[in-house]
């Protein structure tokens, strides 16, 4: 299911729905996640060992969390996102004293550091109007009640564990909006942190969410899954005589896996012939915004402060184009046509990013996917068959948005950047290396033939190298140190201007391994020192016919994927050589 089909459901009856909310809910707001609270605790830990002076800040630096994690492992603590991490680090820190923990979670999760986002807005304003009737929490935090007083200038009374016996009796009388803290308050005495606490819930909190179960629907926000005494719950819920009669719909980030433990209960819902599905989402906010807009009838001075701003339309006028000499080089080249079908795959059960990545990588890199209602492919319908066999229900061909830059279609905008980087190295001795948030090309160091190459060796005289005297750290996976090494490289996204698509490139420095680039900011910083005016004009230049095998200044040149197949299988690409510029406007 996708984030359409979910707001259509939703929207016609959002009465019928409880919530339930992880860290990544107010994670918006300003507030850590408990992965924040596990570096912070690592920290702690180090710090007190090693007599090591490291702030918060500090840890934000790839480097040096590779330090502390490598100190960790090699001391016996758990592997990196091992599910009984926050428990061994709260354990070391603080022992069993409870008030010390309260203390601590108090600081991190102060009120003053809590900005409401759209998204806290928009929840806020759900319990305030009646559309959100009961939501459940595994948080400690307070964003939720300050949402509702932002909203509606009214309190909002979390039940707790020290007042969990009242939670079911004010359901059962439909006294909403209710509001439960699964774990407690850091605000109160009794806290449920560790891995002890949570083995058994409190039970009259837990009666409270399973009853709550029964009547409504459920959407889960911002939760991994990865708290097994949470999935238990929902786990009785669905052996009740109506399990969430409105479906269980559970979110996550887009490009994340879906933990198992959600996988499994996923399915053993549908078992229990229960709608329940994942569905990928931007981010909370974005989700928020898009379910708040599909609301009809929505009190308008609530909608005025969630949005805190609303549209006009604007007509400005763009100015003549000169006919001066130019001003300012741009570094977009123009993207004249891009492809408009994919293939769409459905499976008997739900792919996760895994076994895409996995295919792609046995497919020798054959296959391109992305995720949306369905999987969306770029490859030979024979190499799709032939990677997943019986697993494989259904082929279609799927037309592309066309709007890349809408929230809902970023997925595609990382599709397209993956498949073009990848056409654009075929034939040429380059590498491509594309994830969520980029896409490179990387000049090959072992290419046997570089002399295509030539054009970048005029402008920079070497294009590869080791990065003297520097090497990895030592980790639990890693324990041999590595040479780091660098090499030229092109830094490629495509953008959307006035309804023209742009190939945008960045030369760049690429370090390896990709872990090291931290450690290797100055040398990378160095090597780019001289690049301004003239010498960058020369090495975009330099790029350009590298990667269009082309000297020519006004020309187009088209690149695919692969040697054939129909549109939908393999894309492919029509680039102008000739970056945008600014002319001075004629005077």
């Amino acid at each position: 299911m996708n984030q359409a089909q979910l707001t259509g459901i939703f929207s016609e009856k959002p009465q019928s729905f409880a919530w339930f909310l992880g860290a990544g809910a107010s994670r918006t707001a300003g507030l850590p996640t408990a992965a924040d609270i596990i570096w912070d605790l690592k920290r702690r830990h180090y710090c007190r060992e090693e007599n090591q002076d490291i702030s918060r800040q500090d840890i934000q630096n790839e480097a040096v969390k590779a330090r502390i994690q490598s100190y960790m492992d090699s001391h016996g603590f758990p592997a990196l996102w091992a599910d009984d991490e926050y428990t061994t680090y709260f354990q070391k820190i603080f022992g069993d004293d409870r008030e010390r923990q309260r203390r601590y979670l108090k600081a991190m999760l102060s009120e003053e550091k809590v900005s409401l986002s759209v998204g806290s807005r928009v929840f806020g304003a759900l319990m305030v109007a009646g559309y959100c009737r009961v939501a459940f929490t595994t948080n400690f935090d307070s964003v939720v009640e300050k949402a509702v007083a932002e909203m509606g200038g009214q309190s909002l009374a979390a039940y707790h564990l020290e007042g969990a016996h009242a939670a079911n009796n004010a359901l059962n009388n439909e006294e909403y909006p209710l509001y439960c803290k699964l774990h407690g308050d850091f605000r109160y005495d009794s806290l449920k942190n560790l891995s002890q606490d949570l083995v058994r819930q409190n039970e009259y909190l837990s009666h409270c969410l399973i009853n709550a179960g029964s009547r409504f629907g459920f959407i889960v926000a911002g939760y991994s899954g990865r708290d097994e005494s949470v999935i238990k719950l929902f786990r009785r819920v669905l052996e009740s005589p109506n399990p969430f009669p409105h479906g269980l719909y559970w979110t996550g980030i887009k490009g994340s896996d879906l933990h198992p433990a959600v996988s499994d209960l996923l399915d053993q819902a549908r078992s229990k012939r229960v709608d329940a599905q994942h569905i990928e989402i931007e981010t909370f906010d974005a989700l928020m915004l898009r379910l708040w807009r599909n609301i009809e009838g929505k009190p308008q001075e609530l909608d005025a402060k969630v949005r805190r701003s609303s549209f006009s339309s604007v007509d400005i006028a763009l100015p003549n184009p000169g006919h001066k000499r130019p001003l300012l080089r741009m570094n977009g080249l123009p993207l004249l046509s891009v492809p408009t079908q994919c293939l769409a795959l459905s499976f008997k059960r739900q792919k996760q990013w895994d076994e895409l990545r996995r295919a792609t990588r046995d497919s020798a890199g054959s296959l391109v996917f992305t995720k949306s209602d369905s999987v969306w492919c770029w490859g030979s319908k024979k190499q799709v068959r032939d990677s997943f066999g019986a697993d494989l229900t259904s082929i279609a061909v799927r037309d592309l948005p066309t709007n890349i830059r809408a929230a809902e279609n970023l997925h595609v905008k990382g599709f397209i950047e993956e498949a073009l980087c990848l056409a654009l190295v075929r034939g040429r001795s380059l590498l491509s290396w594309a994830r969520r948030s980029s896409s490179y090309l990387i000049v090959d160091t072992h290419a046997e033939d570089a002399s295509d190459l030539a054009p970048l060796l005029q402008v920079v005289g070497k294009i590869s190298g080791i990065v003297p005297g520097l090497f990895t750290h030592a980790t639990a996976s890693h324990r041999q140190r590595e040479q780091v090494r660098w090499a030229e490289a092109l830094r490629l996204s495509v953008d959307q201007k006035n309804g023209q698509l742009w190939m945008v490139i960045d030369p760049d420095i690429w370090i390896w391994p990709p872990g090291a680039r931290e450690i290797a900011t100055e040398f990378s910083t160095n090597r780019r020192a001289d690049r301004f005016n003239k010498r960058y004009n020369a090495l975009l230049d330099a790029w350009v016919r590298v990667v269009l095998g082309t000297n020519e200044r006004n020309t187009q040149v088209t690149v695919s994927l692969f040697e054939g197949g129909s549109e939908a299988e393999n894309p492919s690409f029509r680039i102008g050589s000739r970056t945008a510029f600014a002319r001075r406007l004629s005077s």
